[in-house]
Formats: structure tokens, sequence, C-alpha cells
């Protein structure tokens, strides 16, 4: 149910930016599976005309998209190219860089459709609101994760600072090459020694 109340925004999405349909087009028939851990697990064919369509879970598809629930505020954020990194792909690798592209160019003018239900002054109001909503939510989830790292760094070091481990590892190394240089002199010496 949830798959089918989905569809309809994206297929206007994408109806939307007639761009995206044509690059879609190019891919007809494939599946793909979104799997947004833990929330959302669906699957859709692309169809002739650039629109999705939803298929039952299950389907053998081409290609799977997965990331974790945490990242799409980030996605949602005007500042998500980062994000996209994060995001796991299987299957057709050419496929899902392309439905990764067209979805990071995707724009959906969302005051646009609301102006037509409550009017133009209303409607960018709202957007504003949404906007700035959201942003916050992005900077809180970002100051909790920078705090929990700091905590586990500093407070409770169950991590490493990158820094710290840079110089243990370059330690070792020093030791491993005056281990060396003690076996050949000792094996110098043990050679120059009278029998």
């Amino acid at each position: 149910m949830l798959t089918t109340i989905a569809i309809a925004p994206i297929n206007h999405v994408i109806q939307g930016e007639s761009w995206a349909c044509r690059r879609l087009q190019n891919y007809a028939g494939i599946i793909v599976r979104i799997y947004v851990l833990p929330l959302i697990d669906f699957t859709f064919m692309i169809q002739n005309d650039g629109k999705i369509t939803t298929m039952p879970n299950g389907t053998t598809t081409d290609v799977s998209i997965s990331l974790s629930a945490s990242t799409l505020p980030f996605l949602l954020s005007s500042n998500s190219d980062a994000v996209y990194n994060n995001i796991k792909t299987s299957g057709n690798d050419a496929v899902a860089k392309e439905l990764i592209n067209i979805g990071k160019h995707l724009h959906w003018d969302i005051a646009q459709d609301l102006s037509k239900i409550i009017g133009d002054i209303p409607a960018n109001r709202i957007v504003h609101a949404g906007n700035t909503l959201l942003e916050w939510h992005t900077k809180n989830i970002q100051n909790f994760s920078e705090t929990l790292a700091e905590y586990y760094l500093e407070e409770q070091p169950v991590l490493t600072k990158k820094l710290t481990i840079n110089h243990f590892v370059a330690e070792v190394d020093q030791l491993l090459k005056d281990t060396n240089r003690l076996e050949q002199r000792t094996n110098n010496l043990a050679s120059h020694m009278p029998r």
C-alpha cells in the first residue's frame, strides 16, 4: 500500500521533468528495488514512457539501491552531494549510477503544485516553513552525530583519532626498521667472531 502511495508523487515529479522522462525511457523494462533501512522496501519497473510502476516484492531485480533512513533528511537538503556517496548499489552498475544521477537532479516544485490548491502566498510560506524545518532537523542530526563522536573520542575513548593511529603506525614502522638494523649488526658481529 505504501508503495502505491509513493509511486504517484514520483511519477508526478518525473513527468514534470521531461529530460528525466526521456533518460528513463532508455531503461524501459528494468526492475529496480529501493531499500531504505528499515522504513522503505519497494520494487518498481521503468515503463516505456519513463514513468514507473510497482512490482511485487520478491520480484527478480536488475538493480538494487539501498541506504539508511538517517540519510533521508540529508538527501532532501540542498547540500546532499556527499550523501550520495553512501548509497549502496548492486546489480547493473551503469543503470544504478544513472538512476542515482537522475535522482540528484530531479526537482519537485512543491510551491507551484500547492499554489494551484491554496494560492501563491500560502504555498510559498508553507514551502519556506518546510525548508526551515528540514534544515533545522538536518543540522540537529549533524550536531548530534558530532557530539556523539566527540564523546566516544574524548570522554569515553572507544574510538581513536586518526592522528593517534597514524602516530602509532609510524612508531611501529620505526621499531621494525630499528629491529632490522639491529639484526643486521648482530649478524655482522657474529660473522666476525672467531670459531
